[in-house]
């Protein structure tokens, strides 16, 4: 049997700090989906209206931290007569094991889709082991 799921809209959902915040504005988690093949660890993002210039990743002691801002759509001389668009930053951050290769990490923005492929060192990729005879 196959499960099929429905179409949900999600909304922005606010980051629930324990500390305090120390810039004005709302800070976003972004939706991540997370897949992984033999070789690769892959991570996509949903951070729409993030520029590349104003997306942010660091890697810092084993956590690799995803942040961007969304700047305001209006023009320097329209006023806003409705706006749904909710303007923040993305913020999230990850935990990496020793299995991925840090210094290969690669990152890719496009339509709003943030793509890190996050490569396994090669301690962590399976191989199989021949057997010789004799």
């Amino acid at each position: 049997m196959v499960e099929s799921r429905e179409l949900q809209v999600k909304e922005k959902q606010e980051v629930a700090t324990p500390g305090e915040q120390t810039r004005p504005g709302l800070v976003f988690t972004p939706e991540v989906d997370i897949f992984e093949t033999d070789h690769e660890i892959t991570v996509l993002a949903d951070m729409p209206g993030v520029a590349a210039d104003g997306m942010n990743i660091g890697l810092q002691n084993g956590v690799l931290t995803l942040s961007g801002d969304v700047k305001p759509w209006e023009g320097q001389d329209e006023m806003d007569v409705m706006v749904e668009f909710e303007i923040g930053k993305y913020y999230r951050q990850f935990t990496l094991s020793d299995d991925i290769d840090q210094s290969k990490i690669e990152a890719k923005l496009e339509d709003g889709v943030l793509r890190l492929t996050l490569p396994k060192a090669q301690k962590a990729v399976p191989r199989q082991i021949t057997v010789t005879a004799g």
